[in-house]
């Protein structure tokens, strides 16, 4: 797919079209690895095109992007096929189906938790989330792994619910450096909607979402705090700011950026 753009889009769908003309029909078990590949492009593009495009959940990435991705998790799951276990299934061609839709989901997924924003929630802390599209909880979860991700000290609080989720973050991070930008929209988007202009602020300086990060105290000067105390009135304003987060945001409205 990578040198398909969306202009080029039909000669892709041409291409594809010439390949898959010439692999005759037999049983998935019987063709070639490049050539069971090639059939289960269309699966892939299916797959692709319910994911959004048009807002923050794909990001940056266009359907040819998603696609691109989507045959990557193909190409690994088709090598990774245990044919004794899907001839012996109820329904070898649904199982394989449902096997290959399985692992192409899942390196979609990959690629737009991945270029979506500066977030570190493992895979199955997502997959959690997006599995509990009512829960409150998972409100709580998404905001805290967010704003503890983009700062290494953890809240002054010992809150249950706040200690109750530590342990997300005590796995390794090997990805990549990501692109903060779409996820600045949607937090700005959320601040207006729910925070005062000071609460805001606060959490913009604190976190660098647009900026350098801003140390408590800087950020009392900056916003006109005065006293020897005013900085200890910026941490608590920002431990409020994010509780108000929580409590005001729908759960729906995580799905939605998920």
């Amino acid at each position: 797919m990578k040198k398909y753009n969306i202009q080029n889009y039909l000669r892709y769908k041409q291409d594809l079209k010439e390949c898959l003309s010439n692999i005759e029909n037999k049983s998935y078990d019987e063709y070639t690895k490049d050539q069971l590949i090639t059939v289960f492009i269309p699966l892939v593009e299916n797959i692709a095109r319910k994911f959004s495009t048009a807002d923050q959940a794909s990001g940056i990435m266009d359907i040819t992007d998603i696609i691109q991705e989507g045959c990557a998790g193909l190409v690994q799951a088709v090598g990774k096929i245990e044919w004794d276990k899907i001839n012996d299934s109820n329904s070898p061609e649904q199982t394989l189906k449902s096997f290959l839709s399985k692992r192409i989901k899942g390196s979609i997924r990959r690629a737009i938790d991945i270029n979506r924003g500066s977030i570190r929630i493992p895979e199955h802390k997502l997959n959690e989330m997006r599995n509990n599209p009512d829960d409150k909880k998972m409100v709580e979860i998404f905001f805290n792994s967010i704003f503890q991700s983009m700062d290494s000290d953890s809240y002054d609080d010992d809150s249950d619910s706040v200690n109750s989720e530590r342990s997300v973050f005590q796995y390794e991070d090997k990805s990549k450096e990501y692109n903060i930008d779409l996820l600045n929209i949607y937090l700005f988007g959320l601040f207006k909607k729910h925070l005062t202009n000071t609460e805001s602020e606060v959490l913009r300086l604190s976190y660098g979402l647009d900026c350098d990060k801003h140390s408590a105290i800087s950020i009392a000067e900056i916003l006109d705090f005065k006293g020897p105390s005013a900085y200890v009135r910026i941490s608590e304003l920002k431990k409020f700011a994010i509780s108000k987060l929580i409590a005001n945001v729908e759960p729906s409205q995580v799905i939605d950026y998920l």
